[in-house]
């Protein structure tokens, strides 16, 4: 027999960890959360390897609901997080609504039913009113497509499957990427490998991070007085909210001071001018995601690491071969290659109405309604969705936005046992014609080909502007937007 619930969770990462912690204080506890895994954490949980950290302050990147973590540092680093995360479950009590090890390999939407009805790999079979999708937009990963790479016969890894008992002392190691994971990894495995090797595709815009270790009073303080807490997150989250303008393609002052920044760190922190110059990004700023270290450059210049530029021709038993000849004899390669971004159907098979399956919704490229609802897949709900992803601010405001709709979503659906929200075609498709004129104008669009965009260079990862724009066009669930709720008017919100 089929199991009933109100609402079905997929993912137990942070978005669907907060979506259950809101749905039990609103106390609607008619609710399960689907883990393919054996643990919660999703991100945090998946990206263990050296050096893994968060790239937001961590006051800013947290909830702002419950009770606010002691962190450690001004940039959490994974395990921080994890633990973190970890307390936020149990003090929430949401293991009693989580399972573990269950993927969900198919869901569709039967109108008959009006109900999700969802299979999964060991046979479950469930039914949802209501389907949230939790799965982000970085849980895939992308291994570098190089010719040969089977026939390595040394150790392979992925940043975001590294091995527990992967040792790299006296190794000799090929980093495959320079971006977010490189810039951390590299730093935190330089010394220990005999020799590191870096293959660098293009380079980045590199910002100081200034991370440094919390003092104990600082932390007791915080904790002690909790509106010197709340002052601390809001004074953060102004100073990044205003950040967007530096992401505008039109020139602007904060565009041009983050351009300065940059140009002085790499100058402060490289002094050989060869290496300075393979390093100097040749987009615009902010096309390509922005990094932040304060150690990568350092790692680079020491006398046991080398960037290599030139393109990787193939992998061959004993290494890795450019196209200049040269053959990089290593022990271990590591893919710091991201992941699959355009992806966004986390392996589930979705089919919405007259069996159309989201995979051919989105063959142009993922969009939806405000980053969450998608015509012709009614009562589903997706956070962190296409194009809510930032490139200045911590996504957990945005996935609180999400949250906060969702709820009012499901109020308007407890006046009826048969209603059901779809999404009108007419409502998304004047929504994403909007979307796509302002992305036009951002840094984001420049044309660099980054995971932000389609091959096609449409931009469905990112918001354009500032997480107060997005909060303002969330605030007020608005039922006339939707199919299927013919009384929205006697909805009060």
């Amino acid at each position: 027999m089929d199991e009933d619930f109100e609402v079905v969770i997929i993912g137990a990462g942070m978005s669907g960890l907060g979506m259950a912690a809101r749905l039990k204080e609103a106390g609607r506890n008619a609710f399960t959360v689907l883990e393919k895994a054996g643990s919660i954490g999703g991100t945090w949980r998946d990206n263990t390897y050296p050096g893994a950290a968060c790239d937001v302050q961590s006051h800013l990147y947290w909830y702002s609901f419950g009770e606010q973590p002691d962190w450690s540092r001004t940039y959490a680093g994974q395990p921080e997080i994890l633990r973190n995360l970890e307390r936020f479950a149990r003090s929430h009590r949401l293991d009693e609504h989580i399972r573990f090890g269950v993927e969900v390999t198919q869901a569709t939407w039967s109108d008959e039913a009006g109900r999700w009805l969802l299979g999964t790999s060991r046979g479950d079979r469930l039914r949802a009113r209501v389907l949230i999708t939790a799965w982000g937009q970085l849980d895939r990963p992308a291994w570098a497509r190089v010719e040969g790479a089977d026939r390595f016969a040394g150790t392979q890894v992925h940043t975001a499957r590294w091995p527990h008992d992967l040792e790299v002392t006296g190794k000799r190691v090929a980093c495959i990427g320079s971006a977010a994971s490189a810039v951390q990894l590299v730093p935190a495995i330089a010394e220990a490998a005999e020799r590191l090797t870096v293959f660098q595709r293009s380079a980045n815009y590199l910002l100081p991070r200034q991370d440094r270790a919390l003092a104990d009073d600082e932390r007791a303080a915080l904790l002690a007085e909790p509106h010197r807490y709340a002052a601390l997150r809001e004074d953060m989250f102004r100073e990044r909210d205003g950040w967007a303008a530096g992401l505008r393609d039109d020139g602007n002052p904060v565009r041009d001071e983050f351009q300065r920044v940059a140009g002085e760190h790499l100058a402060a922190q490289v002094a050989d001018d060869g290496l300075r110059d393979r390093l100097a990004p040749d987009h615009a700023f902010g096309c390509k995601r922005v990094l932040i270290s304060d150690d990568y450059y350092p790692a680079l210049s020491r006398d046991n690491v080398e960037l290599v530029t030139e393109p990787i021709a193939g992998i061959e038993p004993e290494g890795i071969r450019t196209t200049d000849g040269r053959r990089h004899d290593v022990d271990v390669i590591v893919h710091a290659t991201g992941f699959q971004p355009l992806d966004r159907t986390g392996g589930v098979e979705i089919v919405g109405r007259n069996l159309l399956t989201l995979r051919e919704a989105w063959k142009e490229g993922p969009e939806a309604y405000l980053g969450m609802a998608v015509s012709g897949f009614p009562n589903m709900f997706m956070l962190y969705g296409p194009n809510t992803n930032l490139g200045h601010h911590s996504i957990l405001f945005m996935v609180e936005c999400q949250i906060d709709y969702v709820l009012q979503a499901l109020g308007a659906l407890d006046g009826g046992k048969d209603r059901t929200l779809d999404v009108a075609a007419h409502v998304q498709r004047r929504y994403n014609e909007e979307l796509q004129r302002a992305l036009a104008g951002t840094a984001f669009a420049a044309g660099c080909g980054s995971w932000y965009t389609t091959s096609e260079g449409r931009v469905v990862n990112n918001w354009p502007s500032s997480i107060e724009s997005y909060r303002e066009r969330t605030a007020v669930f608005a039922p006339q937007d939707y199919e299927g709720y013919e009384d929205y008017e006697a909805y009060e919100g």
